[in-house]
């Protein structure tokens, strides 16, 4: 059997399992190991099968993920997300939409400290969404809302994805982390706009701006900002990498918590299962993709996309948008992390011979699959809100993503027409 065959059924088994709903990281473990076997002897696979875990689990690099994964956990356990929505609505929520601008921001902040957009979705449907219904809004607007600023988890740094395709490509994480800082607040300011833009007619008026109030607020945050700062900033100014700055922020999670009597011994065991839980799911899928690969390398399959690309001749950018619009049809089949992991090292090649900066292609298409958490058929997020608040339907859930998805569209735009946006703090890292 050819190569070529080979891969194609390759691909196809990996769907049939998916559709029959096998994990995707053992789906794709059982494809990569079977078909690395049909071509090279199941002695040379087993082998692999008994290496590659090993490395996966032990490897330095990776050891922020549970690290981030933990810090999230217990932010989330200690409080600190109702914090962020309460100063929200104190400093924007003398604006007509203020609440929904509150949800947006307290998005974004927690996303500062917890690197994944489920999670984000999950916590602020519970906090926001009682609240935005109190003031008047329809359903369609509070979770729309909620959905789009959700998918900052993954952008705004701390990001458990980001941190994945810089171990995938060998890219510094802690650059990746930086550039996606300038990304992530111009998707904060074009959600806002979107907001006012779409729903402005059917928004409640807001209330009085109180400085007194919106001052004292900060108060609440300060543990918010104080993580920040110690994360990123000693990423930025090269005093930690990724990895030690990924366990100095989930010791002063914890800390804090304690401190200010927010976690107590039961609490913080049951953080610790829950990030231990979460993980090894991300760890799994890891390790799936890294022998899926192994299969992909002795195809040649990376290669041979890649020449296809390029013999084509649509030009870079014609190349780069295709390469977009397949990572937003798969969306419609995966979730985020599978996307990453699956795909990139298939397409990763083809931009590097294109000329593009890896670093800016993993915002780009890191921002490329936060589309996928907000549109059908599969769109995490709004699942996620959706087995929180079951009265509200999918459908009008998916009706009020539509604006932000179009924002999230030309934000694409933008950055691949001014890379700047992406790389320009990178350029003055130390």
């Amino acid at each position: 059997m050819s190569s070529d065959f080979l891969a194609i059924g390759g691909f196809v088994a990996l769907f049939v399992m998916m559709i029959l709903r096998v994990p995707i990281g053992i789906a794709m473990g059982i494809v990569g190991i079977g078909g690395f076997a049909s071509v090279v002897g199941w002695g040379p696979a087993l082998s692999v099968l008994a290496q590659s875990p090993i490395r996966t689990i032990t490897d330095f690099n990776l050891s922020l993920i549970p690290f981030f994964v933990l810090m999230g956990v217990l932010a989330t356990n200690s409080g600190m997300s109702r914090e962020l929505f309460r100063t929200g609505q104190k400093w924007l929520g003398g604006f007509r939409g203020g609440m929904a601008f509150s949800t947006i921001g307290a998005c974004a902040g927690f996303a500062a400290i917890c690197g994944s957009s489920v999670a984000t979705a999950a916590t602020m449907t519970k906090i926001a969404l009682p609240e935005m219904r109190r003031e008047g809004y329809p359903d369609e607007v509070a979770t729309g809302v909620i959905a789009a600023g959700g998918t900052l988890g993954i952008l705004i740094p701390p990001s458990v994805v980001l941190a994945v395709y810089g171990f995938i490509t060998e890219q510094d994480i802690g650059t990746l982390f930086i550039a996606g800082i300038g990304p992530g607040l111009l998707a904060i300011v074009m959600y806002m706009v979107a907001v006012r833009v779409a729903y402005g007619r059917v928004l409640p008026p807001g209330k009085r701006f109180d400085l007194g109030e919106a001052v004292r607020s900060l108060s609440g945050v300060w543990a918010v900002m104080l993580l920040f700062v110690a994360i990123i900033g000693s990423i930025y100014f090269g005093l930690a990498t990724a990895t030690e700055a990924a366990a100095v922020g989930s010791f002063l999670t914890a800390l804090i918590g304690i401190a200010r009597g927010r976690l107590n011994a039961r609490q913080l065991m049951d953080s610790l299962v829950e990030a231990l839980r979460t993980s090894v799911a991300i760890y799994t899928i890891l390790i799936g993709a890294i022998l899926f690969g192994y299969f992909l390398a002795i195809t040649q399959t990376p290669q041979k996309i890649t020449a296809w690309l390029v013999a084509m001749d649509i030009g870079t950018y014609g190349t780069l948008t295709l390469i977009l619009i397949f990572f937003v049809l798969m969306g419609c089949i995966l979730d985020a992390m599978a996307m990453i992991i699956l795909l990139v090292p298939i397409v990763y090649p083809v931009i590097i011979q294109l000329g593009f900066d890896p670093i800016w292609f993993g915002v780009i298409i890191v921002m490329t699959v936060e589309l996928g958490l907000i549109t059908p058929p599969v769109g995490m997020n709004v699942f996620v809100i959706n087995s929180i608040a079951r009265e509200v339907s999918l459908p009008k859930i998916f009706k009020g993503v539509l604006p932000f998805v179009a924002a999230d569209i030309i934000r694409l735009v933008l950055l691949i027409a001014f890379p700047a946006i992406v790389m320009f703090l990178p350029t003055t890292m130390n």
